[in-house]
C-alpha cells in the first residue's frame, strides 16, 4: 500500500525473524561469533539470552544460514513445552534418524550411532532449542545428559539453548548446577542505544529499496527510540504504523507527530521514556537500572507472541 509511495520494493519492518535484515551492532556481532566459534570448536553447550524482542530468533535464522553453508546437520525446536518424551521424538525427527522403538535406550543408542557417522564423515551435529526458558527440570537434565555423548576428544552434539533471562535465572538454581557448569560459552543481546535505532531504521529501509531520499526524519528516529526503549520488535512496530499513517496523511519525510501518535495508539506514551534528556548516565548504566527494566518489562509485555503449535523444524 505504502510501498510505491516510499520507493520501497518490500516490507522493511516485518516482523518475520529475516536474517537479511539483521543489524551486526557490536553485541549482536559478537553474539554471532561466539556461537560461530562454540560450534566450531565443538564446545558442546552455549547459551544465547536476551530479553523479548531483542533479536535473538533472527540471529539464530542467521546462524542458521551459516550453517547450512557449511553443511552442518542442524535441528531447530521453536516450541520448548514438551516432556522427556516428546524431546527425543522431535531430536529423532528432525534430524531423520529412524528408531521403530519407543524405548529411550534404543533412542540414545540410535542418536549416538548416527552421531558416530556424522562424527567421521567430518560433519558438524547443532541442535537449537529456542524460548528454552520453559523448559521444564526434567528436559534440562535430559538435554544435559546428551553432552555425554562424545568421543575421547569432542563432543558430538552442539547444543545451543537460546531463551528469555528467565533462562540465566533459571541455570543459577541449586538443581541445575550440574548443567550450568557445562556451559562453555554464554552470548546475549540487548536493546538498541540510539545511535544504533537510527542505523537500525535506515539499514532496514536501504534493504527493502529506499533511495536517498529520507523516509524519517532524525526527530522522528529519536521518538521511535524514545517508545520503542531500544527493542528491534517495538522499532518495527513503531516504524511500520508510522510508514501508514505517513502514507495516509502523503507525509514525507515522516514526522516525530507521527511516530507519537502510534505509540499513543498502543500505550506505549504510558511508559516513562529511558531518561531525561540532561540524564548523565552512559547507556551501560541505563540500561543495567531498575526503573529501565521495568519499564522495558512493560512495554515488551504488549508484544508477546504466543508460541507456535508446530513443535520443530529441521534441516540438512
Amino acid at each position: 500500500m505504502y510501498k510505491s509511495f516510499f520507493g520501497l520494493k518490500e516490507n522493511p519492518f516485518n516482523v518475520n525473524p529475516d536474517p537479511r535484515y539483521l543489524l551486526l551492532t557490536q553485541q549482536i556481532e559478537e553474539a554471532l561469533t561466539g556461537l560461530m566459534y562454540g560450534i566450531q570448536t565443538r564446545k558442546g553447550f552455549i547459551t544465547l539470552t536476551g530479553e523479548v524482542g531483542t533479536g535473538k530468533t533472527t540471529l539464530v535464522n542467521r546462524l542458521l544460514d551459516w550453517l547450512h553453508h557449511r553443511r552442518a546437520r542442524t535441528a531447530f525446536i521453536f516450541n520448548s513445552r514438551m516432556n522427556t518424551t516428546q524431546l527425543f521424538d522431535f531430536i529423532l525427527a528432525e534430524f531423520e534418524i529412524k528408531c521403530e522403538s519407543k524405548s529411550k535406550s534404543q533412542q540414545l543408542m540410535s542418536l549416538n550411532h548416527w552421531l558416530l557417522d556424522r562424527y567421521r564423515a567430518g560433519e558438524t551435529v547443532v541442535l537449537i532449542i529456542d524460548e528454552a526458558q520453559n523448559l521444564t527440570f526434567p528436559v534440562l537434565e535430559e538435554i544435559r545428559l546428551l553432552t555425554n555423548l562424545e568421543t575421547s576428544t569432542e563432543k558430538l552434539l552442539q547444543i545451543v539453548l537460546s531463551g528469555q533471562p528467565e533462562l540465566e535465572e533459571r541455570l543459577k538454581l541449586p538443581e541445575l548446577r550440574q548443567l550450568r557448569q557445562r556451559i562453555m560459552l554464554r552470548c546475549k543481546t540487548a536493546p538498541l542505544t540510539k545511535d544504533q535505532t537510527h542505523e537500525y531504521i535506515l539499514e532496514r529501509l536501504r534493504i527493502a529499496g529506499a533511495n536517498s531520499e529520507p523516509i524519517f526524519s532524525r526527530a522522528a528516529m529519536d521518538t521511535v527510540h524514545l517508545y520503542s526503549l531500544g527493542v528491534p520488535r517495538v522499532v518495527n512496530l513503531l516504524c511500520e504504523h508510522s510508514l501508514v499513517n505517513a502514507f495516509v496523511d502523503q507525509q514525507r519525510p515522516i514526522p516525530p507527530k507521527a511516530v507519537e501518535d502510534v505509540a499513543r495508539e498502543f500505550q506505549l506514551d504510558e511508559v516513562e521514556p529511558l531518561a531525561p534528556l540532561q540524564d548523565t548516565r552512559s547507556p551501560a548504566d541505563v540500561y543495567n537500572s531498575e526503573a529501565f527494566i521495568q519499564n522495558l518489562g512493560e512495554a515488551l509485555s504488549k508484544f508477546r507472541v504466543s508460541p507456535p503449535e508446530t513443535f520443530g523444524r529441521g534441516k540438512k
